[in-house]
């Protein structure tokens, strides 16, 4: 099922076992601008590492792990070290916190600088997670297509995340979905996003 925004911010996307709301954009056109800049040019990336069966894989995507205090996050079998948020991602964290009536203490952030350059399916059920806790999903740059996929019955449910936009995932979400940003030709522009969190420690 193909949803291309036709949402409302309080109804939940998914047919049963999850919680997903789409707020569309949040930021004006100017904010946006700006923070996508910032976020570019200012954040510390780094291309991704994974280890998939004992063999260490590079990806072309860079992330970046940032947080209240030094947290250590565990996926695809590495380990990150948080670093410390700046000021502009701490506007960011408090405005969504301020939408979604949510809290988040760190963040992890992705870098696609094409269309090339995509997500598998997977879903956030690393134990350092909150169990079943809110993750706010900020996008900036390239609109993209974002999937979720019922792990018993296979139902896709698609929308397109656009430039300032937000998109929150809750409650049940990771246990019964999966979700993926699929790769496409038809962008070429870079896409940040932001995924805030909450870390158990």
């Amino acid at each position: 099922m193909d949803l291309f925004n036709e949402f409302n911010e309080t109804s939940n996307l998914l047919p049963e076992g999850g919680d997903v709301n789409y707020y569309g954009c949040v930021f004006s056109r100017k904010e946006a601008d700006y923070l996508y800049n910032y976020l570019l040019n200012k954040i510390e990336w780094k291309n991704d590492q994974a280890v998939i069966f004992g063999k260490q894989i590079i990806t072309k995507r860079k992330v970046a792990w940032y947080a209240e205090q030094a947290f250590e996050y565990s996926y695809s079998n590495t380990t990150k070290v948080a670093l410390k948020f700046t000021n502009e991602l701490l506007k960011i964290k408090s405005f969504v916190e301020n939408k979604t009536k949510e809290t988040y203490n760190s963040c992890l952030l992705n870098l696609y600088h094409d269309g090339s350059e995509g997500m598998a399916w997977h879903s956030d059920g690393e134990k350092d997670l909150k169990k079943n806790g809110a993750i706010a999903s900020v996008s900036f740059g390239a609109e993209r297509k974002f999937a979720f996929k019922n792990k018993r019955t296979k139902e896709v449910v698609s929308l397109i995340l656009q430039h300032g936009s937000l998109l929150v995932m809750k409650g049940e979400t990771q246990t019964n979905w999966l979700h993926r940003l699929p790769p496409t030709k038809k962008t070429h522009r870079p896409r940040i996003n932001l995924t805030f969190r909450t870390i158990v420690s």
